[in-house]
């Protein structure tokens, strides 16, 4: 149509043509989105600053909570009189820890003899914004710089050294990714590379900005991604002649292995464990000491087993059935351990499954218990 044509038919128009034209004239009110609806956030963040303490103390009070995790020490010609600003925020996501970290330059280790008498054997996975950390593993060393995503498993042997940097890192417990463990163990101290990767530093930037408005059923399904895609990342990442994994495991990562491969065995005992692992029941009490006890260890582990079947739509082996596999004869039994774990009865779990066809999350605690060291930060947190 030519212009003078449109010019036309519009003053043919009358008072409705007028309105047309005074649509045309102003622009469309863009059209107006609805809000996602929020609900209570569920996370409830644990900060560690070493701005609180005069600059003289800062390092040691950064070692110190530091400690059960590495041991940290200043770099050479670098005095602890020169003060050492750090700050960490930690976010419980269920039993992932995420935290988000800037600190100095400093060394570290987590030595075997560490590993001997730690209870942590988490997997690390961390992506750096700023500042460059160069890690040894079995005689393997591995630079990592801005926006580098690496993996490392706290159940071995590592020691290195990192400049002035921030980062998030990631705290898995075993148990997250305990069927993938010999993939990942191939994987350990790598860095991760290609889309996958890339996917995956999205999706934890993503994370990071949404960490103080994530609700309790978000929470469930972005550990769930984060483990696929880690998983994923990992075997990517593996060489062909990767060849067998590392033989200097720490204890407890076999500790936690073993229970994972017989879970559901009857012959699941103390003394079993102290068997397969040639150690004491003193000296394996002590290392299930801050989980409430090996015996209570097992138990909640059955347990989030059980919530996991209950709370998938499409499992539909009967409450029976998962509460024998959780080692309990009696349902009634059964049913007050669930309860007291988790806040609400196994049928009303399934209930709930069934009605949304979705996994439903584990109530999030009211109060985030915050520690003195970043390994109270690690321990499982019961709701």
């Amino acid at each position: 149509m030519t212009r003078e044509a449109e010019s036309e038919d519009d003053s043919n128009e009358g008072p409705s043509g007028s309105d047309h034209m005074e649509r045309r004239r102003w622009p469309r009110e863009p059209p107006v989105r609805r809000q996602r609806q929020v609900g209570v956030p569920a996370l409830v963040p644990s900060r560690f600053s070493t701005l609180e303490v005069p600059p003289a103390d800062q390092f040691q009070y950064f070692r110190a909570h530091m400690a059960p995790l590495v041991e940290v020490r200043l770099p050479d010609g670098v005095s602890k009189n020169d003060g050492f600003p750090a700050e960490q925020i930690g976010w419980h996501l269920g039993d992932l820890l995420v935290v988000q970290q800037r600190a100095p330059a400093h060394s570290y280790i987590r030595s075997r003899a560490m590993l001997r008498s730690s209870p942590i054997d988490h997997w690390n996975v961390g992506l750096f914004h700023s500042g460059r950390s160069w890690t040894e593993v079995d005689r393997r060393v591995t630079e990592i710089g801005p926006g580098d995503l690496f993996l490392r498993s706290l159940g071995y042997p590592y020691r290195g050294r990192t400049t002035e940097a921030s980062a998030v890192l990631l705290f898995m417990p075993f148990e997250l990714l305990a069927d993938d463990a010999g993939l990942l163990e191939a994987a350990n101290n790598a860095v991760f590379s290609g889309s996958l990767a890339d996917l995956l530093v999205n999706y934890i930037g993503g994370m990071e900005q949404a960490l103080g408005n994530l609700t309790a059923e978000e929470v469930l399904r972005i550990v769930r991604t984060i483990r696929d895609m880690v998983v994923a990342c990992a075997a990517s990442s593996v060489r062909p002649d990767a060849g067998s994994a590392p033989t200097n495991m720490g204890i407890m990562e076999r500790a936690h292995r073993y229970i994972h491969l017989n879970l559901h065995s009857e012959q699941l005992t103390p003394d079993a464990i102290c068997r397969a692992l040639g150690i004491s029941r003193t000296r394996l009490y002590q290392l299930f000491e801050p989980s409430g006890g090996v015996s209570n260890y097992i138990r909640r582990r059955r347990l989030l087993q059980a919530y996991a079947d209950l709370s998938d739509p499409t499992n539909n082996r009967p409450i029976g059935e998962i509460a024998e596999a959780a080692g309990f004869d009696l349902a009634a039994n059964f049913t007050r351990a669930f309860s007291n774990e988790f806040g609400a009865t196994p049928r009303e779990i399934r209930k709930s499954a069934a009605a949304t066809e979705r996994l439903v999350a584990p109530v999030a605690p009211s109060e985030q218990r915050r520690g003195a060291t970043i390994g109270d930060w690690l321990k499982p947190v019961r709701g």
